[in-house]
């Protein structure tokens, strides 16, 4: 009887290890079998890149989407991104540019330079009052974020723990006043 719970040890533990060993790999096979390398990247990232007028292939992925190969993300030097969509002959099938009418967009909320209103860096006074604003509406804490906000009628977003240890996402508008306050979760 020994013998035999000693020789089930021997056969389960190298199956278990195999099996182990082979999830594993499956796991990893599966995370990077979209990503393209090598030559075929290069060519790639050429192909889109020439179809974007510039600037670097940031991510080159296979595409599972009928019609479709692959799917490139270029960022131009000016930071704006254009998504390009090849088919297996590396023909522009598709091609997505931040659109410029959003940059305007942006600007009119209170954005400068083109970029995002969430991008804006706020100014000492300004996120002392929002800062206040945020612990307010909590009673009290410790603020961990805060950044402008390009949603409508929201100005500002704050990440604040309170005395409780409780984190809350606020949202204030250009007044300060909370349009929006629930637990982080």
């Amino acid at each position: 009887m020994r013998f035999s719970g000693l020789r089930r040890k021997r056969v389960l533990i190298p199956a278990v290890a195999a099996l182990t060993t082979l999830a594993v790999g499956a796991t990893v096979w599966t995370a990077t079998a979209d990503e393209v390398g090598g030559d075929e990247r290069a060519d790639v990232a050429a192909a889109a890149t020439d179809a974007a007028g510039g600037g670097e292939a940031v991510e080159v992925e296979r595409s599972d989407d009928p019609g479709e190969a692959y799917e490139v993300e270029v960022r131009l030097e000016d930071g704006r991104e254009v998504d390009v969509t090849l088919d297996d002959d590396l023909a522009v099938v598709a091609e997505e540019r931040d659109d410029e009418d959003d940059d305007r967009d942006d600007r009119d909320d209170g954005a400068r330079d083109g970029r995002d209103a969430d991008d804006r860096v706020l100014a000492d006074a300004e996120r002392a009052d929002a800062e206040d604003a945020a612990l307010t509406a909590v009673g009290g804490g410790t603020l961990l974020d805060l950044e402008a906000s390009d949603d409508p009628g929201v100005a500002y977003e704050a990440e604040v723990r309170d005395r409780q240890g409780v984190e809350w996402d606020i949202e204030l508008d250009a007044d300060y006043t909370v349009v929006d306050k629930r637990q982080d979760r």
